[in-house]
């Protein structure tokens, strides 16, 4: 129940009441949304691979092409994805020292997670319909960024200490 309410919240950033509702969830749960999100998004190249008839692995049995998939898609894809956040919540970590706002790395990295919703779940179904380029998801992480940017600002600034 908590993962449907995060997907509602996620799907209304930047606007306020959703940013701050989505603060109140607790990291672990921002990270397993992740990995659901990343599942949604790779199930179009799951059944690709599962349905293929030529190339690397398509003699093997149903549950070694799942163990492949897994190992050679899902696993790496998840961990660039999470790296790539991790980097852009680090410069925004930078962005808002600069702005001189009140926001910690964590809760930056969480708005970041849940900023890459619509953007993944357009490359989902755009991939069931066309193949889709990587390219997109250079341009989901321009989107993320910008995302972020305009949610740093609905931040109140740090008090200037005397």
């Amino acid at each position: 129940m908590i993962y449907l309410q995060v997907f509602l919240h996620s799907i209304r950033l930047p606007r306020k009441d959703a940013m701050f509702q989505l603060n109140r969830i607790g990291m672990d749960a921002a990270v397993i949304y992740m990995f659901i999100l990343l599942a949604i998004v790779s199930v179009p190249e799951l059944i690709e691979r599962l349905s293929a008839t030529t190339g690397f692995g398509a003699d093997l049995n149903f549950i070694l092409k799942l163990i492949y998939f897994f190992m050679f898609y899902y696993l790496p894809l998840t961990i660039i994805v999470i790296m790539c956040l991790s980097l852009i919540a680090y410069a925004g970590r930078g962005l808002t020292y600069l702005m001189r706002r009140k926001l910690r790395y964590p809760v930056l990295w969480k708005m970041c997670a849940f900023t890459t919703t619509i953007p993944f779940l357009f490359y989902a179904v755009i991939t069931f319909i066309f193949q889709v380029s990587d390219i997109y998801l250079v341009f989901a992480f321009i989107y993320t960024t910008g995302l972020l940017v305009r949610m740093i600002l609905h931040y109140p600034k740090r008090r200037e200490r005397t």
